[in-house]
């Protein structure tokens, strides 16, 4: 759990996984779904570190899963991050190493700082990283989702301190 930086003044997150087909607009969808919730009125986007899947509705499996729990896809569809993001972005969050990795190649070095993995904010499980479902079946992408949940409800908690 991340208790060292302040999130106060936070009005807008970035997730990023590799294609923001399946991690990051699962993360995009229960976070919008969950700050909303609270109240919050935030800006919340996903993108991925590659441009493969531009344009494209996340994977079906994702959107399957989270509909299921309640959540909505509509309107999310993939993008490569830029730059630009990071000035566009209070937070970006990573879900996995390589994923931060590439982010910080893509930053500007001063906001470098504004790039974090995901799961740091995570309270109930042990993983430091999501794991990338594409390749797996729908459990998969239950436990994806079981990992997002508990870390939105974190840095939910974190930001309303």
């Amino acid at each position: 759990m991340v208790s060292d930086i302040n999130l106060k003044g936070i009005n807008s997150v970035l997730f990023v996984c590799m294609g923001n087909i399946c991690r990051s607009p699962s993360a995009e969808a229960v976070f919008r779904h969950k700050a909303k919730a609270q109240g919050l009125s935030l800006k919340v986007d996903s993108a991925g570190t590659v441009g493969a899947h531009a344009k494209e509705k996340p994977d079906h499996r994702a959107q399957k899963v989270g509909v299921e729990r309640g959540y909505s896809f509509d309107g999310i569809k993939a993008r490569k991050v830029t730059a630009q993001d990071f000035e566009d972005f209070d937070l970006i969050l990573a879900m996995d190493n390589a994923n931060l990795e590439d982010l910080h190649k893509v930053a500007p070095v001063h906001l470098q700082h504004k790039a974090l993995l995901f799961l740091d904010f995570a309270d109930n499980h042990e993983e430091n990283e999501v794991p990338d479902p594409y390749y797996g079946g729908v459990n998969g992408f239950r436990f994806v989702l079981d990992l997002v949940e508990d870390a939105s409800d974190g840095l939910l908690q974190q930001m309303l301190k």
